[in-house]
């Protein structure tokens, strides 16, 4: 089972189309597993897709709550994320098309970022709003509250000064 909802391009010839994305509970455990969760008790995003050159602009903002487990504390934890989703594509060989080598050559970080190439005729806007949630994960998730309290024992005992103790005569 996989979360899609693709929009073919020549949809969005009428004008812009709005959608409310919201994958139900199967969905959410499918993708909780692919992302990596212990779970994903909810995820909405409200998307507006339209013209853009020869493919398409997807803008909008989604929200969520994932349940991951606590880096310091183990213990599981719910988080409430939610972020803005901006993506440009364009149809695989088209002339606004940007070539994978001529993308390496020069980087300007405040260009705006090339367009996506689509596979074909459509876009799967469940997958770009599930892209751009998987952005916002923490890889390193930590409970608030939660602290890393290390104390290092008192008094080292390592393999060399046991040995030492052992060679010293005593008394």
């Amino acid at each position: 089972m996989s979360w899609t909802r693709l929009v073919k391009l020549h949809e969005l010839a009428r004008g812009p189309v709005r959608l409310t994305l919201a994958p139900d509970d199967a969905e959410r455990a499918e993708l909780a597993r692919r992302l990596g969760l212990l779970s994903l008790p909810s995820f909405t995003a409200e998307v507006t897709l339209k013209p853009w050159l020869d493919g398409v602009e997807v803008t909008g903002r989604f929200r969520a709550v994932v349940e991951q487990t606590c880096g310091v504390s183990l213990d599981p934890f719910e988080q409430p994320l939610e972020g803005e989703i901006d993506l440009r594509a364009v149809p695989a060989g088209s002339p606004h098309a940007v070539a994978p080598e001529a993308s390496d050559t020069e980087l300007d970080p405040d260009a705006p970022d090339a367009p996506d190439i689509l596979d074909g005729d459509a876009i799967d806007v469940a997958a770009v709003a599930t892209e751009y949630l998987a952005l916002e994960i923490d890889p390193f998730p930590r409970k608030p509250g939660a602290t890393f309290d290390y104390r290092p024992p008192e008094e080292e005992t390592s393999p060399f000064a046991v040995l030492k103790n052992l060679r010293e005569p005593k008394g």
